[in-house]
């Protein structure tokens, strides 16, 4: 019997998405969601960046203004695949519809995107001139938004059952 979680939800609950075996992602290699597997590349990336920002911000070297720009940059391709696997699963589960977590995390992430387009953009001519502090400031929001998101993407895994290999309907 699956076990009621002792931690209250942030957003919502359904008693009932705990009783069912859960649904499986339609975006899978052999089961296994793909999407969960690369948001790591993107996360790692952009959280890294807002590290770099902070080594700039404290030495003036300019190895780190280079690294978060690259960073910058990683982040973004590697967001492409885990935006498109994530927005197919966004489309296809009903269920992930109906939970406020889903769209909490769908919108979550467009901002992180959108912010970190503005911030590659920011850096493209120069990539020292505007880390102080314009690009210091959106990649520790973007590092943000991506721990909340990553707490909402948590919710619909671990709270809702979405993405698991189940034989729940998709549809409730």
């Amino acid at each position: 019997m699956t076990q009621t979680p002792s931690v209250p939800p942030l957003i919502e609950s359904d008693e009932t998405d705990y009783q069912d075996s859960g649904v499986p992602s339609t975006v899978a290699v052999a089961g296994h969601p793909f999407h969960p597997l690369i948001v790591l590349f993107p996360i790692a990336f952009l959280v890294a960046a807002a590290g770099a920002d902070i080594g700039y911000w404290l030495t003036k070297d300019l190895f780190w203004a280079r690294a978060a720009f690259w960073l910058i940059g990683a982040g973004l391709v590697t967001a492409v695949p885990a935006v498109l696997t994530g927005l197919l699963d966004f489309l296809r589960i009903e269920r992930v519809r109906k939970r406020k977590a889903g769209w909490a995390h769908l919108f979550l992430n467009i901002t992180a995107v959108a912010l970190t387009i503005v911030n590659f953009g920011v850096r493209l001519g120069d990539r020292a001139d505007h880390i102080l502090f314009l690009g210091l400031a959106i990649s520790a929001l973007v590092a943000t938004i991506l721990g909340l998101s990553g707490w909402y993407g948590a919710e619909l895994i671990y709270r809702h059952k979405v993405a698991v290999i189940g034989y729940g309907d998709p549809n409730r």
